[in-house]
């Protein structure tokens, strides 16, 4: 089950990492600042557009606590932020439209059965609800790929969710996160990765992302990360608490093709190609005569040595063989010698 599909898509160890473009709240509740980051996620090469979905009042009580990248209320910022159903089947549909996979974060159970209601391919669960399993129960219970984000979390904490995923036999990702925003790069912590990938090697992993720039995507997937999550946004001038930590559409660009390269280059053989085989004619060194050798001459440091190209039939590694036998006919200076040249 370490691979499944969303739309069609394949997403697995042997496919190429895939992408999610995290619109999430960065279009501030404005419907046309969401579908411009769309078109420019489409742009860049992004397969997948994501949003998130709050019914505030079932997401959460009244309250006054301040998130420690924003300056209001958790509970001003989703009532201000929130798009209603209707919306967020325009929503979808538009970025469907445009070819996109449309995923969304639903925050509490009404949100996931709207969603659910709505026909999402598959869920995305943040770190917060990671361990919230009555909410990834009820998720779970749909039957559709999971990918849930452990930031704030470790083994332990992320297991009992794992354990809920496994029951509902649903196909699942689990992505290494550090929940702060922006995660200086000695607590991104990739190794994180691995742990995850040793302790559930039944699950995809992959990387949730909040530090600046590309740069711990790419050292992600050259440790297997099939999925790579990042905030996006179309204008980092505009507002809102994500937007500082998000990549705009150039370095959206360079992450598809980036880490599509990465992947490409993380082949784990180490034998010579036949596709090397142009340079090895000039770039090995072959065993030559240094001066004229006479017939029955002994072969020694004084008469033979290794030069290019590689084109001579004994090459540089055996050269200690050649030493002390003798020439088995009269050789010119700069002679490639072969094995009959050997008496």
């Amino acid at each position: 089950m370490r691979t499944f599909e969303l739309s069609g898509r394949k997403i697995g160890p042997d496919d190429p990492p895939f992408v999610i473009a995290e619109i999430g709240i960065n279009h501030e509740g404005d419907m046309a600042k969401a579908k411009r980051m769309v078109d420019d996620a489409k742009d860049a090469g992004c397969e997948c557009a994501k949003f998130q979905s709050h019914v505030v009042d079932d997401e959460m009580i009244p309250n006054d606590v301040v998130p420690g990248n924003a300056k209001e209320s958790i509970w001003r910022i989703m009532e201000r932020c929130s798009f209603d159903e209707a919306q967020e089947r325009e929503l979808k549909a538009y970025v469907e439209s445009k070819g996109l996979i449309y995923l969304c974060t639903p925050f509490s159970r009404a949100a996931a059965v709207r969603l659910e209601n709505m026909g999402v391919t598959g869920y995305k669960i943040g770190s917060g609800e990671c361990n919230n399993t009555p909410l990834i129960s009820h998720i779970a219970s749909y039957g559709k790929p999971v990918i849930l984000s452990t930031g704030m979390n470790d083994v332990n904490s992320v297991t009992p969710a794992v354990a809920v995923l496994r029951a509902a036999k649903v196909p699942f990702a689990l992505l290494h996160c550090t929940s702060m925003y922006p995660t200086p790069y000695e607590k991104v912590r990739l190794g994180g990765i691995t742990v995850l990938k040793e302790a559930f090697p039944d699950a995809l992993v992959g990387l949730s992302d909040h530090s600046l720039g590309n740069y711990t995507c790419f050292g992600a997937v050259a440790l297997g990360a099939s999925i790579l999550e990042k905030h996006f946004t179309s204008d980092k001038t505009w507002p809102g608490p994500d937007v500082p930590i998000s990549i705009d559409p150039t370095e959206l660009r360079e992450l598809v093709q980036g880490s599509k390269a990465i992947w490409q280059a993380t082949g784990a053989s180490k034998e010579i190609l036949a596709e090397e085989a142009p340079t090895i004619a000039f770039a090995y060194a072959s065993v030559v005569t240094i001066k004229d050798v006479a017939a029955g001459e002994p072969l020694s440091m004084e008469n033979v040595w290794v030069k290019r190209p590689g084109t001579g039939e004994i090459r540089a590694a055996d050269f200690e063989k050649v030493l002390g036998k003798r020439a088995g006919r009269a050789l010119p200076k700069n002679a490639q010698l072969s094995w009959k040249d050997v008496a």
